[in-house]
């Protein structure tokens, strides 16, 4: 023995026992040296999710991280070193907005650093909260701040995910918004500037108008709203009468710039290269043709402008349209009225609308066409999905700004078709999530959009040069040397200038704008590998084996990881993306903290112990949502239930000393053997094919055969040591342990280590994968013992008797088969069922019990 097996074997306090020794022997690090030796083939890598650290965990993460760390630990079992890091994702709105509401203070750049600077409190409760009650101070203090925030949430988020027995090598961590990070970041996008793959342009952008910045079509998503349709009236220029449309967005009036309806229409093919004068504001625009206007919706014709939402700026790009945005980037109405609106009159209503926020001015624009008689109806409200960033408020708006962007195959159908054909390439689990992928790659309408104009994140690494009057020369993009890398271009230096001329004619101005969160978190295959850090490393984990990752961001942080990484190297980053379903409530709605239904981990994990958390984790295959109910989670008191009944089984198999020379001699111990040889081999396969939760179906189901038939079945050879076949027992009983505690390892990787340490040295987690044993055993005697136990039982409990009652005579009657199967084991049933006599008669049917004759009992 190598540990004391306790009185009562419990699983509490198992977490802290065995994650302080595997911290401390070191179990689960990257074995360098020998992978170096192994080279490529010997390594199993993960490009790890790198969580948002802007808040706490939940549920969801648990049961997606628990996927990853049942393959990892299989292929560390199989002898594989495994590169398994941890990245924690800073930077981004999720943090300023957390630290906003944590500290009461917001982000003012025009503000000097304030090196005293308090926080006016801390522990905000985390939501929205008004901007003028918020303290404005410096970006340099708000970034500390950030970053001070962010480091105490990481803590938390180890904590948890070491308590929740993650095999991670916690020297391999990094932070999206490290020196190294930021490094790494700015040099691919360099890299990116130098092949042409990044440009900048002005063009309309969806625009978040609470966080003042740009946002990205994979953050988008749909939200229904209420609204109203418009009836406005056009006037014909010829003064022949008035063209009717309908609008929800009345306020953009004095942004119209065309009507458009679709070619086919019979209705308004007369009108086509014609103009109209819009109501309130008289500018003429012409009425035009084209195959996206829907003659069924409102009255067939549409008003375009700049910019209502993203048709507008289809048929804006497409019609080669003027741009008369009316809506600044407080998503208030701007000051100056657009060149064309030129009566008194006109200026006079635009002037009423300016500063107004869009509520305001429609509520506005919607009088002011009563009072002209152009309104002519408004439609009961109704229910249409309307863009948000997806961590916004309120809807999103178009305005037009300056940003920089990442070519990506929208206006590139060849190089569409490459990622398409790298997706093809990698095994999907389940496989048909690769058509998520594939849809999103064909439904890319631009470029992606990587700046964004906030504060806590990695600098854009350009200067611009001045004109001699102190304007940008957005020609003039100055970029650092490699070697200066990272820098922030507000306070460095570009090569050739000095900090003098900076924001003087002639001199420079730096890019203020940072990147986008998955601009940085796309290159976490880069970031933990030491990609242009550590070339070896690199070449030992690169491409990876294991993309692990959630359905909903496929969109966003697989498809930019395979762009960065086919732009980089023309390949797929991994070979294999593993995809978790999502945590639903009892009710099967998704969990989310806008619908307030997230179960936090710590509470349940400390309720039932960490084991049993695990195994519902794993009891879910990859791809299928699993529901939670905190209340009752029956799935994880059954994971708690198993692994007690492990500790309790190992307990009970190691009170059989095992003989010197001993051998499995006897026939069912070497059916038990046979038909675990078949679970090995059965749930090795379903490992490989990330099929976790088979694999432990089929290991359960063989234990709960082994502890409730089999041990009892031959417990009482296994005591006698005068029986000729307690070794045998033994033996088997201690192979089977053995091989049973290392299938489920991956799953309860506490009560597996806590057994393991009672009869075995080292780690079950470093131990080898059980290999079959060979041994020459039929499983269906086991199927027929168990059948005949399960029948002696029933009789004793149809009899009234309990089970430790002797039998005087007992007959079982089945096929020749199975009869022949049942004398192999024959000592053994009548040892469990204190059977004096044990008939076996051949019938042509199932087996049956014919005849139980209890012995008489003592007064």
């Amino acid at each position: 023995m190598t540990a004391h097996i306790p009185e009562k074997p419990a699983l509490e306090g198992l977490e802290q026992k065995w994650g302080a020794a595997w911290a401390e022997q070191g179990t689960y690090l990257f074995d360098r040296a020998r992978a170096a030796k192994t080279g490529r083939g010997g390594v199993f890598s993960v490009d790890t999710p790198p969580p948002t650290a802007s808040g706490s965990l939940h549920i969801g993460h648990v049961f997606s991280f628990t996927h990853t760390d049942l393959k990892v630990r299989f292929e560390r079992m199989r002898g594989k070193s495994v590169f398994y890091p941890m990245g924690w994702d800073d930077n981004g709105l999720p943090t300023e907005r957390r630290v906003q509401n944590y500290y009461g203070v917001r982000c003012d750049p025009t503000l000097p650093y304030d090196e005293s600077f308090v926080p006016p409190f801390e522990g905000g409760d985390n939501k929205s909260s008004r901007a003028a009650d918020q303290v404005p101070i410096s970006r340099r203090n708000f970034i500390e701040l950030c970053e001070k925030l962010t480091i105490e949430d990481e803590k938390q988020f180890e904590s948890l995910f070491r308590q929740l027995g993650l095999s991670v090598d916690w020297t391999q961590t990094y932070r999206t918004i490290s020196d190294e990070t930021i490094r790494t970041s700015q040099l691919a996008f360099l890299r990116n500037l130098e092949r042409g793959e990044a440009y900048q342009a002005l063009a309309p952008t969806l625009w978040d108008i609470d966080f003042r910045s740009a946002i990205a079509q994979a953050e988008l998503e749909d939200r229904e709203q209420q609204a109203s349709y418009h009836r406005i009236a056009f006037h014909k220029t010829d003064g022949s009468g008035d063209i009717h449309i309908e609008t929800t967005r009345p306020e953009l009036l004095p942004a119209c710039v065309a009507l458009v309806a679709n070619p086919d229409d019979e209705r308004y093919q007369p009108y086509f290269g014609k103009t109209v004068r819009t109501p309130l504001f008289d500018v003429e625009v012409p009425v035009l043709a084209h195959h996206l206007a829907q003659p069924d919706k409102g009255s067939g014709i549409a008003m375009i402008c700049t910019f209502g939402d993203v048709t507008d700026i289809i048929w804006w790009r497409e019609l080669d349209l003027p741009n008369r945005t009316i809506l600044g980037h407080d998503g208030r109405i701007v000051a100056e009225a657009p060149d064309v609106i030129v009566t008194d009159g006109a200026r006079a209503a635009y002037a009423e609308l300016a500063g107004k926020t869009v509520f305001s001015a429609k509520k506005r624009v919607v009088e002011l066409l009563q009072e002209s008689g152009e309104l002519l109806e408004v439609s009961k409200p109704f229910s249409h999905p309307v863009k948000f960033f997806e961590k916004g408020d309120r809807p999103l708006e178009i305005v037009s700004t300056r940003q920089w962007y990442l070519r990506n195959g929208a206006r590139d159908e060849e190089f569409r078709a490459r990622l398409i054909s790298l997706g093809q390439e990698m095994s999907w689990h389940p496989d048909f999530m690769r058509v998520r992928y594939e849809n999103w790659t064909n439904g890319l309408t631009g470029d992606w959009l990587v700046s964004r104009q906030r504060f806590f994140g990695v600098p854009i690494p350009i200067w611009y040069g001045l004109d001699k009057n102190g304007e940008r020369d957005y020609e003039r993009v100055i970029t650092p040397d490699a070697a200066q890398l990272p820098i922030d271009p507000t306070t460095d230096v570009p090569p050739g200038y000095t900090a003098e001329q900076r924001g003087v004619p002639g001199g420079f101005d730096a890019e203020r704008d940072i990147f986008d969160t998955w601009a940085t978190s796309s290159l976490t295959p880069q970031l933990a590998g030491g990609w242009q850090r550590d070339e070896e490393l690199w070449q030992l984990v690169a491409p990876f084996d294991l993309r692990p990752q959630g359905q909903d961001i496929i969109r966003t942080w697989l498809f930019s990881t395979m762009l960065r990484s086919a732009l980089e190297d023309g390949r797929a980053p991994w070979s294999d993306a593993a995809i978790s379903g999502f945590i639903v409530d009892p009710d099967r709605k998704k969990m989310s903290k806008s619908k307030g239904n997230v179960v936090t981990p710590a509470d349940i994990l400390a309720q039932h112990g960490t084991d049993a958390v695990r195994y519902w984790a794993a009891s879910s295959r990859l791809g299928s949502d699993a529901a939670f109910d905190p209340q009752n989670p029956t799935q994880v008191k059954i994971g708690r239930r198993l692994a007690i009944k492990v500790l309790n089984a190992a307990k009970f198999v190691l009170s059989f000393p095992v003989p010197e020379g001993a051998a499995v001699t006897h026939d069912l111990d070497a059916a038990m053997l046979a038909t675990l040889d078949r679970v090995i081999v059965d749930a090795t396969r379903a490992f490989e094919a990330y099929d976790h939760a088979r694999a432990l179906e089929i290991t359960e189901a063989f234990f709960w055969t082994f502890c409730d038939d089999y041990l009892e079945l031959v417990k009482e050879r296994a005591y006698d040591r005068s029986d000729a076949g307690q070794a045998s027992a033994a033996l088997a009983l201690r192979l089977a342990l053995s091989s049973l505690l290392r299938l489920l390892a991956p799953v309860l990787a506490f009560a597996a280590e806590e057994a393991w340490s009672w009869f075995e040295e080292g780690s079950v987690h470093t131990a080898p994968w059980p290999e079959a044993s060979g041994i020459d055993g039929d499983p269906a005697v086991l199927t027929a013992a168990s059948a005949a136990l399960i029948g002696i039982r029933r009789a004793k409990t149809e009899a009234k008797a309990s089970q430790k009652t002797p039998v005087s005579v007992l007959t079982l009657r089945a096929d020749a088969a199975t009869i022949e199967r049942l004398r192999r084991a024959e000592g053994d049933l009548k040892a469990v069922g204190r059977i004096a006599k044990l008939e076996l008669l051949d019938g042509d049917g199932d087996l049956v019990v014919e005849r139980v004759e209890l012995a008489p009992q003592e007064a």
